[in-house]
């Protein structure tokens, strides 16, 4: 149980808790996976082990396989930057996947036509991929009217705990360091989860706009002090409950 706001919300067993931000450098195989306490002079209360956002790495061809598999074969991920020209089940076409993705976050680096730098980084746990996030440094015009800066999914078993919304809000401070003011991040109409989960990161609606990827929801989330949630509550356990709470509410508006 957590109390956030004077509300009471309950953890699902085996629910975990976390926040690590993005330009952490990566965990080796061997390091620590430390558990998040809060308010540990008061509670001391264990919540869990951290999920972390990491660059691409060759060292997790078996896990990224695994959440690939959990999707489906052929499904598109959001975020991955997985295209179908991509070979990424034998060792060397992994690795030249994962070379490609490192180098499309180099500035000195001239994207492909049509393309833009972009930072892609992995939402991992105990070395077990949980799913995907880009961050667009730009827009082009597909961009801005449909794709935005930033793209996101995660894999169905790892679902309704919250991890969309820590990894997105993760991800707008990278945008900050990159010195944008602000974020485009758009979803399908009828992605009823997403969009609470933009709303609750600071997005504000521009519009609803039919596009070449379909009817589109566009937001826009100003990257001033707290428009991401971080001066409310923190990336923290109560994050993880209200988190939580909202995707599984959105779960069952859809059902």
């Amino acid at each position: 149980m957590r109390r956030c706001g004077g509300r009471t919300f309950w953890l699902a067993r085996g629910q975990q808790a976390f926040g690590v931000a993005a330009g952490r450098p990566e965990r080796q195989q061997d390091d620590p996976v430390l558990p998040l306490r809060r308010g540990q002079g008061d509670r001391g209360d264990i919540i869990g082990r951290m999920p972390e956002l990491i660059r691409p790495t060759t060292r997790l061809h078996a896990g990224w396989l695994e959440c690939r598999d959990d999707f489906g074969r052929g499904v598109h991920q959001d975020g991955a930057g997985l295209r179908p020209a991509d070979e990424v089940d034998s060792g060397p076409g992994f690795a030249a996947w994962v070379d490609k993705l490192t180098g499309e976050e180099d500035p000195a680096v001239v994207p492909a036509e049509g393309w833009v730098h972009c930072t892609y980084r992995w939402v991992v746990e105990d070395d077990r991929v949980l799913g995907s996030i880009a961050l667009r440094h730009e827009l082009n015009a597909l961009l801005l009217d449909a794709g935005g800066h930033i793209g996101y999914s995660v894999r169905p078993s790892a679902r309704r705990r919250g991890l969309a919304s820590w990894a997105l809000g993760e991800m707008l401070s990278e945008a900050r360091r990159l010195g944008l003011d602000r974020v485009l991040v758009t979803c399908k109409v009828g992605n009823v989860a997403s969009a609470r989960t933009i709303e609750r990161r600071g997005g504000v609606l521009e519009d609803v706009r039919d596009t070449e990827l379909g009817t589109m929801k566009r937001y826009w989330i100003a990257l001033s002090q707290g428009r991401d949630g971080s001066d409310r509550l923190g990336v923290d356990d109560d994050v993880v409950a209200v988190d939580a709470v909202v995707e599984r509410s959105a779960a069952r508006d859809q059902s």
